[in-house]
């Protein structure tokens, strides 16, 4: 059957398909950290949905959220009109938002997926500022719509400007640290303030706290609020994507927590709807300028995922499962930073909390103009990718060159668990390294 199924899947999808081809199972079961494949292999399961799975798959109350509904006779489908579960989920997520943001705010339901609320946020600061423009940042991942995917620099938009994300390693300025993110501030400030700049009058700013899909590059907390300063001198609205950031992930119920940042609009997906399709924006009233029917869309009311998502923003706030996120993922850093120093081709490990990274290159090579670190590896990531896959350990790779190994294990994760992803991973890495065509030889990855 597991055969079978994935001939038919290469046969019949896509070719736009993406985790299915360096992941070739055929999930059966699952619970908690672990999947049960057709052919009956277990797995370690740290790519969680991309982040969706906050307390990993099938969690008892995520599971009792769902039966109550069904059980109960509830419509699951009622577009924009209001219900019990409804009320219930608005009224949990606006408790878990920070008070000074939460106590002045409007939210609008999207559908059903975090680039559709990244367009809809788009949407409200263009209507209220009367502005097109938009900042981002290099290296940021927002979508696949076409909104979303210019500004993640993946399609050509004259109304998106490109600013240069702070990054200790591989940083943009070859400098890191706090003298890279004050010339990214200064730049910032440059072009906004420059009326010869030819950029578009910026209708708002877009920033994820860490970025995912770049490389899990985490914003610093003083950037932070110096961007927010930046655009609250200018009137130029923050947009903050939480979409893979928010419900614990880094340590804090919201990434922006940490660096006590308020925005004027939230992009909320992935966790909040416990493992069911649900987006939302949660922004500033001021910015409430829509019309009735400005902005719809017929799945705004998923009446299953808002009771999977009330359950699952309850269980992380009461179980204080983000501080668990926080120190649990920082010993797991501390473990794989360890391994940096028995493995040259770890460039780089960094995070935060359950959102981490491990950089791979090429150390006995060098690549012109790409700065003092040594060049990526994306082959050897390739090859640590399907030898953790081996050891029955799911993870994925992010970052300009696929060379970032990135895990997102659930909020859930024990002691031994963790323990356990990081022997394999480590297992996983020495492989890797042996494979013929990973092995550095003369100042190159073959």
């Amino acid at each position: 059957m597991h055969e079978a199924i994935l001939r038919r899947q290469s046969l019949r999808e896509s070719a736009a398909r993406t985790y299915a081809r360096s992941l070739p199972i055929v999930p059966v079961r699952a619970r908690g950290l672990t999947i049960e494949g057709a052919d009956g292999r277990r797995y370690l399961d740290c790519l969680s949905g991309a982040g969706t799975l906050a307390l990993g798959h099938n969690h008892p109350v995520v599971l009792e959220a769902i039966k109550k509904v069904i059980d109960s006779g509830a419509p699951l489908h009622v577009l924009d009109l209001a219900t019990p579960v409804k009320d219930a989920f608005t009224t949990e997520l606006f408790a878990t938002l920070p008070r000074r943001f939460a106590d002045n705010a409007r939210i609008q339901f999207c559908g059903p997926a975090g680039t559709d609320a990244v367009e809809a946020a788009f949407k409200l600061v263009r209507g209220a500022t009367g502005r097109s423009g938009l900042l981002a940042f290099t290296g940021a991942y927002h979508g696949m719509t076409e909104g979303a995917l210019a500004a993640s620099g993946g399609a050509e938009d004259v109304r998106v400007t490109r600013l240069p994300f702070p990054r200790d390693y591989r940083c943009p300025f070859g400098v890191g640290g706090e003298r890279g993110a004050e010339l990214s501030a200064r730049w910032t400030e440059n072009l906004l303030d420059d009326p010869k700049a030819g950029t578009a009058a910026p209708a708002g700013m877009i920033l994820e706290p860490v970025q995912g899909e770049g490389g899990v590059n985490p914003a610093p907390d003083s950037w932070m609020r110096r961007m927010r300063a930046i655009t609250e001198d200018r009137s130029v609205p923050l947009i903050a994507d939480e979409v893979q950031t928010g419900v614990g992930r880094t340590g804090a119920f919201w990434a922006i927590e940490h660096s006590g940042v308020v925005p004027d609009v939230m992009v909320l997906s992935k966790a909040i709807g416990g493992s069911l399709p649900l987006a939302v924006i949660v922004y500033r009233s001021e910015l409430d300028t829509w019309q009735p029917g400005a902005h719809a869309g017929t799945f705004r009311g998923n009446q299953l995922a808002m009771a999977a998502g009330t359950a699952t923003l309850a269980f992380v706030r009461e179980n204080r499962l983000a501080e668990r996120a926080a120190t649990l993922g920082a010993r797991m850093l501390a473990r794989l930073q360890a391994l940096a120093t028995d493995h040259p081709v770890v460039g780089d490990v960094r995070g935060r909390g359950l959102m981490i990274g491990i950089e791979l290159v090429d150390p006995e090579a060098t690549a012109p103009g790409d700065g003092p670190e040594p060049p990526p590896a994306p082959a050897l990531a390739a090859a640590v990718q399907q030898e953790c896959l081996r050891r029955g350990l799911i993870v994925e790779l992010g970052g300009r060159h696929s060379t970032v190994v990135r895990l997102l294990p659930p909020l859930t994760l024990t002691d031994e668990q963790a323990t356990a992803v990081v022997d394999r991973l480590a297992d996983a890495l020495a492989a890797a390294e042996r494979l013929p065509h990973c092995r550095i030889t003369t100042g190159s990855i073959r």
